[in-house]
Protein backbone atom coordinates (compact mmCIF):
# COMPACT_ATOMS: atom_id res chain seq x y z
CA UNK A 1 0.00 0.00 0.00
CA UNK A 2 1.52 3.26 -1.23
CA UNK A 3 2.15 5.72 1.94
CA UNK A 4 1.30 9.27 1.17
CA UNK A 5 1.99 11.94 3.43
CA UNK A 6 1.70 15.72 3.35
CA UNK A 7 1.84 18.07 5.80
CA UNK A 8 2.56 22.16 6.42
CA UNK A 9 5.74 22.25 8.78
CA UNK A 10 6.04 24.97 11.29
CA UNK A 11 9.54 25.01 12.84
CA UNK A 12 8.80 27.79 14.66
CA UNK A 13 6.26 25.68 16.68
CA UNK A 14 7.98 22.54 16.48
CA UNK A 15 5.26 21.33 14.34
CA UNK A 16 6.63 18.25 11.32
CA UNK A 17 5.11 15.17 9.97
CA UNK A 18 5.76 11.97 11.07
CA UNK A 19 6.86 9.31 8.55
CA UNK A 20 6.91 5.91 9.28
CA UNK A 21 9.72 3.83 8.67
CA UNK A 22 9.84 1.86 5.60
CA UNK A 23 11.69 -1.39 6.90
CA UNK A 24 9.24 -1.42 10.31
CA UNK A 25 5.72 -0.07 8.64
CA UNK A 26 2.48 -1.76 9.34
CA UNK A 27 -0.45 -0.55 7.04
CA UNK A 28 -3.18 -1.52 9.34
CA UNK A 29 -1.63 -0.71 12.48
CA UNK A 30 -3.33 2.36 14.24
CA UNK A 31 -0.87 3.05 16.33
CA UNK A 32 3.56 3.27 16.34
CA UNK A 33 5.73 3.10 18.77
CA UNK A 34 8.07 6.46 18.86
CA UNK A 35 10.87 4.12 18.01
CA UNK A 36 8.93 3.13 14.46
CA UNK A 37 8.62 6.70 13.66
CA UNK A 38 10.48 9.70 12.53
CA UNK A 39 9.30 13.59 12.16
CA UNK A 40 11.23 15.60 9.49
CA UNK A 41 11.02 19.31 10.47
CA UNK A 42 11.06 22.32 8.01
CA UNK A 43 10.49 25.60 7.39
CA UNK A 44 6.99 27.28 7.50
CA UNK A 45 5.60 26.68 4.38
CA UNK A 46 7.33 23.57 3.15
CA UNK A 47 5.44 20.27 2.93
CA UNK A 48 6.96 17.08 2.36
CA UNK A 49 5.77 13.90 0.63
CA UNK A 50 7.09 10.13 0.64
CA UNK A 51 6.87 9.77 -3.76
CA UNK A 52 8.67 6.21 -3.86
CA UNK A 53 9.22 3.31 -0.78
CA UNK A 54 10.66 0.14 -1.25
CA UNK A 55 13.93 0.58 -2.30
CA UNK A 56 17.05 -0.41 -1.78
CA UNK A 57 19.81 2.20 -0.84
CA UNK A 58 18.79 4.89 -2.80
CA UNK A 59 21.86 7.14 -3.69
CA UNK A 60 21.66 9.89 -6.18
CA UNK A 61 18.28 10.73 -8.19
CA UNK A 62 17.86 12.74 -11.08
CA UNK A 63 14.67 14.46 -12.51
CA UNK A 64 14.24 15.14 -16.31
CA UNK A 65 12.20 17.82 -17.87
CA UNK A 66 9.12 15.62 -17.82
CA UNK A 67 8.83 15.32 -14.05
CA UNK A 68 10.11 11.54 -14.57
CA UNK A 69 12.14 10.32 -11.97
CA UNK A 70 15.50 7.99 -12.18
CA UNK A 71 16.90 6.66 -9.04
CA UNK A 72 20.29 4.97 -9.05
CA UNK A 73 20.67 2.34 -6.48
CA UNK A 74 23.92 1.26 -4.07
CA UNK A 75 21.61 -2.48 -4.08
CA UNK A 76 20.59 -3.97 -7.05
CA UNK A 77 17.09 -4.77 -6.97
CA UNK A 78 15.67 -7.80 -9.10
CA UNK A 79 19.30 -7.73 -11.30
CA UNK A 80 18.81 -3.71 -11.62
CA UNK A 81 20.32 -0.48 -10.41
CA UNK A 82 18.76 2.45 -11.80
CA UNK A 83 14.57 2.26 -11.14
CA UNK A 84 12.37 4.75 -13.51
CA UNK A 85 9.13 6.45 -11.92
CA UNK A 86 6.88 8.22 -14.58
CA UNK A 87 5.26 11.22 -13.92
CA UNK A 88 1.61 10.88 -14.77
CA UNK A 89 -0.29 14.04 -13.93
CA UNK A 90 1.73 15.09 -10.90
CA UNK A 91 1.85 11.24 -9.72
CA UNK A 92 4.60 9.24 -9.95
CA UNK A 93 3.93 5.50 -10.76
CA UNK A 94 6.97 3.08 -11.32
CA UNK A 95 7.60 2.27 -14.95
CA UNK A 96 10.65 -0.01 -14.96
CA UNK A 97 14.23 -0.89 -13.86
CA UNK A 98 17.13 -1.32 -16.11
CA UNK A 99 21.10 -1.32 -15.65
CA UNK A 100 22.81 -4.16 -14.40
CA UNK A 101 25.18 -2.39 -11.81
CA UNK A 102 25.30 -1.04 -8.56
CA UNK A 103 26.32 2.53 -7.59
CA UNK A 104 26.03 6.34 -6.27
CA UNK A 105 26.01 8.77 -9.70
CA UNK A 106 22.80 9.71 -11.94
CA UNK A 107 22.31 12.91 -13.59
CA UNK A 108 20.62 13.96 -16.92
CA UNK A 109 22.03 16.55 -19.38
CA UNK A 110 20.53 17.62 -22.72
CA UNK A 111 19.14 14.05 -24.23
CA UNK A 112 20.65 11.65 -22.44
CA UNK A 113 20.87 9.77 -18.68
CA UNK A 114 24.22 9.09 -17.31
CA UNK A 115 24.85 6.75 -14.82
CA UNK A 116 27.82 5.21 -12.63
CA UNK A 117 29.41 2.08 -10.72
CA UNK A 118 31.70 2.10 -8.73
CA UNK A 119 34.28 1.47 -11.69
CA UNK A 120 32.46 2.74 -14.91
CA UNK A 121 30.30 5.37 -16.26
CA UNK A 122 27.07 4.63 -18.81
CA UNK A 123 25.09 6.94 -20.69
CA UNK A 124 21.55 6.50 -21.94
CA UNK A 125 19.63 8.54 -24.61
CA UNK A 126 16.68 9.76 -22.45
CA UNK A 127 13.82 8.92 -24.77
CA UNK A 128 15.00 5.37 -25.32
CA UNK A 129 15.80 4.87 -21.32
CA UNK A 130 12.04 6.09 -20.36
CA UNK A 131 10.11 4.11 -23.10
CA UNK A 132 10.09 1.15 -20.59
CA UNK A 133 12.68 -0.75 -22.18
CA UNK A 134 14.37 -2.59 -19.92
CA UNK A 135 17.00 -4.20 -22.20
CA UNK A 136 18.01 -0.34 -23.00
CA UNK A 137 21.62 -1.17 -23.88
CA UNK A 138 24.19 1.60 -22.76
CA UNK A 139 26.78 3.51 -23.90
CA UNK A 140 29.99 2.58 -22.10
CA UNK A 141 31.55 6.52 -22.04
CA UNK A 142 34.47 5.78 -19.25
CA UNK A 143 36.28 1.99 -17.62
CA UNK A 144 38.64 0.56 -15.55
CA UNK A 145 38.53 3.66 -12.66
CA UNK A 146 40.07 2.48 -9.36
CA UNK A 147 37.56 0.92 -6.66
CA UNK A 148 39.30 -0.66 -3.96
CA UNK A 149 36.56 -0.90 -1.46
CA UNK A 150 36.93 2.77 0.50
CA UNK A 151 35.38 5.86 -0.85
CA UNK A 152 34.48 4.39 -4.32
CA UNK A 153 31.44 6.47 -5.07
CA UNK A 154 32.30 7.78 -8.25
CA UNK A 155 29.68 10.59 -8.25
CA UNK A 156 29.26 12.63 -11.29
CA UNK A 157 27.96 16.10 -12.70
CA UNK A 158 28.15 18.06 -16.32
CA UNK A 159 29.12 21.35 -17.25
CA UNK A 160 27.70 22.81 -20.36
CA UNK A 161 30.55 22.49 -22.57
CA UNK A 162 30.72 18.90 -23.60
CA UNK A 163 32.49 17.07 -20.22
CA UNK A 164 31.64 15.40 -17.45
CA UNK A 165 33.36 15.38 -14.05
CA UNK A 166 34.16 11.96 -11.75
CA UNK A 167 34.99 12.26 -8.31
CA UNK A 168 37.73 9.27 -7.61
CA UNK A 169 37.99 8.90 -3.91
CA UNK A 170 40.84 7.89 -2.47
CA UNK A 171 41.27 4.42 -1.17
CA UNK A 172 43.20 5.47 2.23
CA UNK A 173 41.75 7.56 5.21
CA UNK A 174 45.30 10.02 5.14
CA UNK A 175 47.70 8.38 3.38
CA UNK A 176 49.53 6.87 5.85
CA UNK A 177 52.31 4.01 5.56
CA UNK A 178 49.67 1.45 7.57
CA UNK A 179 46.02 3.20 6.95
CA UNK A 180 44.18 3.99 10.04
CA UNK A 181 47.01 3.03 11.89
CA UNK A 182 48.21 4.86 15.36
CA UNK A 183 51.27 6.48 14.82
CA UNK A 184 51.76 5.54 11.26
CA UNK A 185 53.11 8.50 9.21
CA UNK A 186 52.46 9.40 5.76
CA UNK A 187 53.79 8.76 2.43
CA UNK A 188 55.95 11.15 0.99
CA UNK A 189 54.38 11.38 -1.48
CA UNK A 190 51.29 10.03 -1.81
CA UNK A 191 51.44 7.64 -4.52
CA UNK A 192 47.59 7.76 -4.17
CA UNK A 193 47.10 11.12 -5.96
CA UNK A 194 48.18 9.44 -9.41
CA UNK A 195 44.91 7.94 -9.48
CA UNK A 196 42.41 8.75 -7.02
CA UNK A 197 41.80 11.68 -4.63
CA UNK A 198 40.35 14.13 -7.30
CA UNK A 199 38.27 15.17 -9.79
CA UNK A 200 39.08 13.79 -13.15
CA UNK A 201 37.72 15.40 -16.45
CA UNK A 202 36.38 13.31 -19.68
CA UNK A 203 34.44 13.93 -22.54
CA UNK A 204 30.26 13.49 -22.02
CA UNK A 205 30.08 11.87 -25.43
CA UNK A 206 33.38 9.50 -26.40
CA UNK A 207 32.81 5.74 -25.73
CA UNK A 208 35.34 3.76 -23.40
CA UNK A 209 37.72 6.25 -21.76
CA UNK A 210 40.27 5.53 -19.44
CA UNK A 211 42.58 7.40 -17.11
CA UNK A 212 44.94 8.16 -20.44
CA UNK A 213 42.02 10.12 -21.84
CA UNK A 214 41.13 12.04 -19.32
CA UNK A 215 42.29 14.87 -17.25
CA UNK A 216 42.85 14.88 -13.53
CA UNK A 217 41.02 18.20 -13.32
CA UNK A 218 41.48 18.88 -9.43
CA UNK A 219 43.30 17.05 -6.66
CA UNK A 220 43.80 16.61 -3.03
CA UNK A 221 40.13 15.83 -2.31
CA UNK A 222 40.13 12.64 -0.12
CA UNK A 223 36.24 11.82 -1.10
CA UNK A 224 33.45 13.64 -2.73
CA UNK A 225 30.37 12.42 -3.14
CA UNK A 226 28.21 15.40 -3.64
CA UNK A 227 28.95 17.48 -6.84
CA UNK A 228 27.36 19.66 -8.93
CA UNK A 229 28.05 22.56 -11.63
CA UNK A 230 27.32 26.22 -10.97
CA UNK A 231 25.41 27.73 -13.53
CA UNK A 232 25.69 31.14 -12.00
CA UNK A 233 29.50 30.86 -11.55
CA UNK A 234 29.98 28.30 -14.70
CA UNK A 235 32.17 26.32 -12.33
CA UNK A 236 32.03 22.93 -10.48
CA UNK A 237 31.13 22.69 -6.72
CA UNK A 238 32.25 19.54 -4.69
CA UNK A 239 31.38 18.71 -0.79
CA UNK A 240 34.55 16.90 0.49
CA UNK A 241 34.18 14.34 3.39
CA UNK A 242 37.17 15.03 5.64
CA UNK A 243 39.76 12.65 7.07
CA UNK A 244 38.99 10.53 10.30
CA UNK A 245 40.90 9.74 13.46
CA UNK A 246 42.63 12.54 14.55
CA UNK A 247 42.77 11.29 18.31
CA UNK A 248 43.07 7.62 17.69
CA UNK A 249 45.83 7.92 14.97
CA UNK A 250 47.95 10.58 17.33
CA UNK A 251 46.59 10.83 20.96
CA UNK A 252 49.36 12.57 22.24
CA UNK A 253 48.12 15.83 20.04
CA UNK A 254 44.39 16.15 19.86
CA UNK A 255 41.58 15.05 22.24
CA UNK A 256 38.61 13.14 21.73
CA UNK A 257 36.25 16.56 21.27
CA UNK A 258 38.59 18.06 19.13
CA UNK A 259 38.48 14.45 17.22
CA UNK A 260 35.01 14.85 17.30
CA UNK A 261 34.70 18.55 15.35
CA UNK A 262 37.83 18.64 13.13
CA UNK A 263 38.19 18.52 10.31
CA UNK A 264 35.49 20.44 8.72
CA UNK A 265 33.26 19.10 5.62
CA UNK A 266 34.37 21.50 3.29
CA UNK A 267 32.34 23.11 0.30
CA UNK A 268 35.19 23.89 -2.66
CA UNK A 269 34.85 26.03 -5.68
CA UNK A 270 36.94 24.18 -8.23
CA UNK A 271 39.11 25.51 -11.41
CA UNK A 272 41.25 23.21 -13.41
CA UNK A 273 44.18 22.95 -11.70
CA UNK A 274 43.04 23.41 -8.10
CA UNK A 275 45.02 21.69 -5.07
CA UNK A 276 42.45 21.01 -2.11
CA UNK A 277 45.26 19.89 -0.08
CA UNK A 278 44.69 16.01 1.14
CA UNK A 279 46.48 14.71 2.86
CA UNK A 280 49.21 16.83 3.55
CA UNK A 281 46.74 19.41 5.05
CA UNK A 282 43.14 19.59 6.69
CA UNK A 283 41.08 22.93 7.18
CA UNK A 284 40.25 23.84 10.44
CA UNK A 285 37.12 25.54 10.78
CA UNK A 286 37.57 26.65 14.44
CA UNK A 287 40.84 28.15 13.51
CA UNK A 288 40.02 29.23 9.67
CA UNK A 289 43.29 27.81 8.76
CA UNK A 290 44.54 25.26 6.56
CA UNK A 291 46.68 23.01 9.57
CA UNK A 292 49.47 20.59 8.56
CA UNK A 293 48.31 16.90 8.87
CA UNK A 294 50.36 14.85 11.70
CA UNK A 295 51.00 12.31 9.40
CA UNK A 296 53.27 14.84 7.55
CA UNK A 297 54.97 16.81 10.67
CA UNK A 298 52.21 18.65 12.14
CA UNK A 299 50.84 19.15 15.84
CA UNK A 300 47.64 21.37 15.22
CA UNK A 301 48.58 24.44 15.04
CA UNK A 302 51.71 24.22 11.89
CA UNK A 303 50.29 25.24 8.88
CA UNK A 304 50.38 23.52 5.77
CA UNK A 305 51.99 24.49 2.47
CA UNK A 306 51.05 27.32 0.43
CA UNK A 307 49.52 26.93 -3.09
CA UNK A 308 46.53 24.97 -1.43
CA UNK A 309 43.20 26.48 -2.32
CA UNK A 310 40.79 27.64 0.48
CA UNK A 311 37.44 26.38 1.06
CA UNK A 312 33.88 27.94 0.07
CA UNK A 313 32.08 27.04 2.93
CA UNK A 314 33.60 25.15 5.88
CA UNK A 315 30.99 23.01 8.12
CA UNK A 316 31.56 20.54 11.38
CA UNK A 317 33.30 17.72 10.98
CA UNK A 318 32.03 13.99 10.13
CA UNK A 319 29.01 14.99 8.83
CA UNK A 320 29.38 13.20 5.59
CA UNK A 321 28.15 15.10 2.98
CA UNK A 322 26.87 13.04 0.20
CA UNK A 323 24.84 15.66 -1.71
CA UNK A 324 25.15 18.73 -3.46
CA UNK A 325 22.51 20.86 -5.60
CA UNK A 326 22.84 24.70 -6.65
CA UNK A 327 18.27 25.81 -6.50
CA UNK A 328 17.75 27.10 -9.81
CA UNK A 329 13.64 26.96 -9.49
CA UNK A 330 10.99 29.29 -8.92
CA UNK A 331 8.85 27.45 -6.37
CA UNK A 332 10.76 28.30 -3.90
CA UNK A 333 11.20 32.06 -1.69
CA UNK A 334 13.27 34.45 -3.49
CA UNK A 335 16.26 33.62 -0.72
CA UNK A 336 16.86 30.14 -2.12
CA UNK A 337 17.40 31.05 -5.68
CA UNK A 338 20.53 30.00 -6.92
CA UNK A 339 21.97 28.82 -3.47
CA UNK A 340 23.36 25.30 -2.29
CA UNK A 341 20.79 22.53 -0.74
CA UNK A 342 23.58 20.17 1.00
CA UNK A 343 22.32 16.57 2.18
CA UNK A 344 24.19 15.18 5.20
CA UNK A 345 24.32 11.87 5.50
CA UNK A 346 25.35 11.79 9.27
CA UNK A 347 28.24 10.69 11.25
CA UNK A 348 29.77 7.43 12.81
CA UNK A 349 32.99 8.82 14.17
CA UNK A 350 32.34 11.06 16.66
CA UNK A 351 32.20 9.46 19.52
CA UNK A 352 32.41 10.03 22.60
CA UNK A 353 30.80 13.27 21.69
CA UNK A 354 27.25 13.30 20.25
CA UNK A 355 27.00 12.43 16.41
CA UNK A 356 25.39 14.77 13.94
CA UNK A 357 24.27 15.10 10.45
CA UNK A 358 20.96 13.21 9.32
CA UNK A 359 19.60 16.71 7.77
CA UNK A 360 19.83 18.35 4.74
CA UNK A 361 21.17 21.59 4.75
CA UNK A 362 21.25 25.12 3.07
CA UNK A 363 23.62 27.79 2.03
CA UNK A 364 22.59 31.21 0.51
CA UNK A 365 24.33 32.43 -2.04
CA UNK A 366 24.40 36.10 -4.10
CA UNK A 367 26.68 37.22 -7.20
CA UNK A 368 28.18 33.23 -6.45
CA UNK A 369 29.22 33.46 -3.26
CA UNK A 370 27.85 32.44 -0.08
CA UNK A 371 26.06 35.68 1.24
CA UNK A 372 25.10 34.34 4.77
CA UNK A 373 25.59 31.27 7.24
CA UNK A 374 24.14 28.16 6.45
CA UNK A 375 21.44 26.63 8.13
CA UNK A 376 19.86 23.61 8.64
CA UNK A 377 16.95 23.31 6.01
CA UNK A 378 15.30 19.69 6.86
CA UNK A 379 16.04 18.33 10.15
CA UNK A 380 15.25 14.98 12.00
CA UNK A 381 15.83 12.60 9.30
CA UNK A 382 17.04 9.91 11.60
CA UNK A 383 13.97 9.80 14.08
CA UNK A 384 15.57 11.70 17.22
CA UNK A 385 18.47 12.38 19.49
CA UNK A 386 18.81 8.41 20.89
CA UNK A 387 18.65 7.56 16.87
CA UNK A 388 21.56 9.92 15.53
CA UNK A 389 23.74 7.23 14.73
CA UNK A 390 23.84 5.13 11.67
CA UNK A 391 22.73 1.95 13.31
CA UNK A 392 19.51 3.61 14.67
CA UNK A 393 18.85 6.12 11.96
CA UNK A 394 15.26 5.58 10.70
CA UNK A 395 16.31 7.90 7.24
CA UNK A 396 19.50 9.43 6.06
CA UNK A 397 19.47 12.10 3.14
CA UNK A 398 21.57 10.99 0.54
CA UNK A 399 20.78 12.54 -3.03
CA UNK A 400 19.18 15.79 -4.04
CA UNK A 401 17.52 16.46 -6.94
CA UNK A 402 15.11 19.66 -8.53
CA UNK A 403 12.04 18.92 -10.52
CA UNK A 404 10.59 20.82 -13.64
CA UNK A 405 8.08 22.73 -11.07
CA UNK A 406 10.61 23.77 -8.77
CA UNK A 407 10.06 21.11 -5.92
CA UNK A 408 13.46 19.34 -3.94
CA UNK A 409 13.83 15.49 -4.32
CA UNK A 410 15.71 13.96 -1.56
CA UNK A 411 16.54 10.08 -1.42
CA UNK A 412 16.68 8.15 1.77
CA UNK A 413 19.58 5.27 1.07
CA UNK A 414 18.52 3.99 4.67
CA UNK A 415 14.67 3.67 4.55
CA UNK A 416 14.34 2.68 0.94
CA UNK A 417 12.44 6.70 0.43
CA UNK A 418 12.12 9.15 -2.14
CA UNK A 419 11.25 12.26 -0.98
CA UNK A 420 9.44 15.40 -2.62
CA UNK A 421 9.36 18.91 -0.42
CA UNK A 422 7.16 21.57 -2.33
CA UNK A 423 6.46 25.22 -0.90
CA UNK A 424 2.91 27.07 -1.30
CA UNK A 425 2.41 30.71 0.44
Amino acid sequence: MKKTLLFSLLVASGIGITLPSCANYNKDSTSKSPADEAVIKLPAGFSITEVATGLKEPRHIAVDSKGDLFVKLGTLMDGKGIVLYQNNNGKLEKKNSFGNYAGTGITIKDDYLYASSNTEVYRYKLDAAATGNVNAQPEKIITGLIDRNQHNSKSITLDNEGNIYVNIGAYSNSCQEKDRSKGSMGRQPCPILDSAGGIWQFKADKANQTYGDGVRYATGLRNVVGLDWNNATNSLFVMQHGRDGLHDLFPDMYDTKQSAELPAECMYQINKGDNAGWPYIYYDQIQHRKILAPEYGGDGKKDGPAGIIDPTVAFPGHMAPNGLLFYTGNMFPEKYKNGAFVAFHGSWNRAPEPQKGYFVAFVPFKDGKPSGDWEIFADNFAGGPEFVSPGKAKHRPCGLAQGPDGALYVSDDQGGVIYKITYKK
